[in-house]
């Protein structure tokens, strides 16, 4: 799918192209390529003048393959955007070019971006855009504001994750934890403990985006004081996801601690029902011997005595052990 950005009025308006005469029409500063096709590949190099990589969407982690200049001026930037999915959480990669030199458009140049799947934080820019006029002036504003809302993104489901455990503590701290609740605590507790990584490495990446665009010197002076704010918007967010690991350390430990005091319960009363039964299994053992002088045995009330005896000796250590609380 290819999408186009345009300017009116201040404000950023989206044309979707299904054709090269469509594209002819309109000078955008933001080109999208959503799972681009070889015919929407073509109609850009030959409107634009820009062969896309074929590996754009490569999974390279090192710095230089990520964040480069080219001879041209062209400024490649590669870098991953949350999606806070619940069934499946992800990072989806984007691939962005910064071509600045466009005759045709002049100063404003031409941000063109690629990926595979529907970006959150790019919809939250286009409404960011509409709603505000004057927001975006040219493709490096749309490179910039991207990273800030991913920032926000990134923010947003970090409050999310904060309500999800303060449920969470509340169950745990409530005590009387079972072992299907805990099994559903450490689950939880897991996917959020997932979901912070992702954060952290998102952020990471981003600083690295925003930085590389900083030493560029490509941004004008409101455009690096933008940068240098999303910046420390993304340092405060290192403190939260910090914070995150400890309460999640801190109720894993307590859930776990939950489990092995259930276990050590189940255990505990096997131990005390193996001592209670010793005493009748030594008085079943004796008369299993069978000794021909043991007087009782040539009585009627012999077997129903020694059986009586038997449970007596179960019943009294029982009553024992509950009166002093080791059956709790």
């Amino acid at each position: 799918m290819l999408n186009v950005f345009t300017l009116a009025n201040g404000r950023l308006f989206q044309e979707e192209i299904e054709s090269l005469e469509e594209l002819a029409r309109f000078k955008p500063i933001w080109v999208d390529l959503e799972e681009p096709t070889p015919e929407e590949r073509r109609w850009v190099k030959q409107h634009f003048g820009l062969s896309i990589p074929e590996d754009a969407m490569d999974e390279d982690i090192e710095e230089s393959a990520r964040f480069f200049e080219e001879d041209n001026g062209e400024l490649h930037v590669r870098s991953d955007f949350l999606i806070d999915d619940d069934e499946d959480p992800r990072a989806i990669r984007v691939a962005f070019i910064l071509n600045e030199h466009n005759e045709s458009l002049k100063s404003q140049g031409i941000l063109f971006s690629i990926h595979d799947e529907d970006v959150p934080v790019f919809r939250l820019l286009r409404m960011r855009a509409r709603r505000m006029p004057g927001l975006i002036e040219n493709a490096k504003d749309v490179l910039l504001m991207l990273f800030d809302a991913d920032a926000e993104y990134c923010a947003d489901t970090l409050e999310d994750i904060y309500d999800d455990l303060e449920e969470v503590s509340r169950q745990v701290l409530a005590g009387n934890v079972t072992d299907n609740k805990a099994g559903e605590v450490l689950s939880a507790i897991a996917r959020h403990e997932d979901m912070s990584g992702r954060i952290r490495r998102n952020v990471m990446d981003t600083r690295r985006a925003v930085s590389f665009m900083m030493r560029s010197r490509m941004l004008s002076a409101e455009q690096f004081e933008d940068a240098r704010q999303i910046l420390r918007d993304l340092d405060s967010l290192d403190s939260h996801t910090a914070f995150l690991f400890d309460k999640i350390n801190f109720l894993m430990d307590a859930t776990v601690g939950f489990i092995n005091i259930n276990q050590n319960k189940i255990i505990k009363i096997f131990s005390v029902a193996s001592v209670a039964l010793l005493p009748p299994t030594l008085i079943a053992s004796l008369y299993g011997m069978n000794f021909q002088y043991m007087p009782e045995l040539s009585q009627k009330w012999g077997y129903p005595f020694a059986l009586a005896l038997m449970v007596l000796s179960a019943v009294v250590p029982m009553l024992y052990f509950r009166k002093r609380g080791w059956l709790r």
